[in-house]
């Protein structure tokens, strides 16, 4: 047997990190249904008073298993026991991006990044094809995308990236920030706004970047494109057409104000809106695709979400791993997540 330990990410916000390692662990065994040599044995070890998640696994593991597992949300090294040393290894994340990308805003009720990735990971692992995001750019959607911390991991996995939210104040300040944020960086880019039209009637706004990660790719046309609609999340199948999201991610509101005006009063409970929109995101999902939600189990039980993706004609994925996820954020939050495919 092959014994293996992650060190965790050193991450600034103590209550994520104190649920961090359940949560990689969790994680971990999505994974290794991906991975040529499955994960076993999945633990936690104390060495030198720091936590790492450990495994083993029957035979080494590949250069393959190894470029999945440099995405793990959580780690931060990855190292192979040999007796009582560590022997580090080459780790190679898909990131594109420098990480302030993902760090660099800051404000109330922002999704941890960590979180974010974990969400976007274990949702393009449940499609039919889970690997496919390591080598071509995939199209992310979320349609309550807040000030844009998915549409910033999409990036920084070089991916496609589209985004929803009704409220105005995190459009315009997502476009500030990424049009800084690029600018600043050199990347090569070209971004257009203004108001958001279907059939003669203004929705919104919207926000188009097309952006390479070098001049190289700019100049061949190869570029990557992120999309931010300021408009109701039960108009995305109006946006995007049907069948073209590889993968539909969501944090869902924590009964607050966010998300769909139903017409005119703003939806403030996460399960009526859910039963409204879940139908409407199914739609843009291509066939073999993911839809992943994360909510607060003090509004709305896992059985009530998983009969709102199961009626859109999505398979929930439970049992194992997937019900390891739920872990505090607050002491008005228990948040977990659920993952669905559509049938291929």
């Amino acid at each position: 047997m092959f014994d293996y330990g992650i060190l965790l990410y050193p991450g600034a916000n103590r209550v994520y990190a104190d649920a961090s390692a359940g949560l990689l662990r969790a994680e971990l065994t999505v994974f290794g249904e991906a991975l040529r040599t499955p994960p076993a044995e999945i633990g936690e070890r104390r060495i030198g008073g720091v936590t790492y998640v450990t495994f083993t696994t029957a035979e080494p593991l590949s250069e393959e298993d190894l470029r999945l597992l440099s995405n793990l949300s959580s780690l931060y090294a990855l190292f192979e026991f040999s007796g009582d040393l560590l022997r580090p290894l080459e780790i190679a994340p898909l990131d594109k991006l420098d990480s302030d990308l993902l760090t660099i805003q800051k404000y109330p009720g922002k999704t941890n990044e960590l979180f974010t990735k974990l969400l976007l990971n274990v949702t393009l692992l449940s499609r039919s094809r889970p690997t496919e995001f390591l080598d071509r750019p995939l199209h992310v959607v979320d349609p309550l995308c807040g000030r844009g911390t998915t549409l910033n991991q999409a990036m920084m996995y070089g991916l496609d990236a589209t985004g929803l939210d009704v409220d105005k104040r995190d459009f315009e300040a997502y476009e500030r920030f990424i049009k800084t944020w690029l600018r600043q960086k050199r990347v090569k880019h070209n971004a257009d706004s203004g108001p958001l039209r279907r059939h003669k009637h203004r929705l919104g706004q919207r926000l188009e970047i097309s952006y390479a990660l070098d001049k190289e790719r700019w100049k061949a046309g190869d570029a990557r494109h992120v999309t931010f609609f300021n408009a109701d999340t039960l108009t995305t199948d109006e946006l995007l057409k049907a069948g073209s999201a590889d993968v539909v991610v969501a944090d869902a509101p924590y009964g607050v104000q966010h998300g769909s005006h139903q017409p005119d009063e703003l939806a403030r409970s996460p399960r009526d809106l859910l039963a409204a929109a879940v139908p409407v995101w199914a739609r843009v999902l291509k066939p073999g695709g993911a839809l992943g939600l994360s909510w607060n189990t003090h509004v709305a039980k896992r059985d009530e979400i998983a009969g709102i993706l199961g009626r859109a004609g999505l398979e929930v994925r439970s049992g194992g791993p997937w019900e390891g996820f739920e872990h505090r954020v607050d002491q008005a939050i228990l948040r977990d997540l659920i993952v669905a495919r559509k049938p291929a």
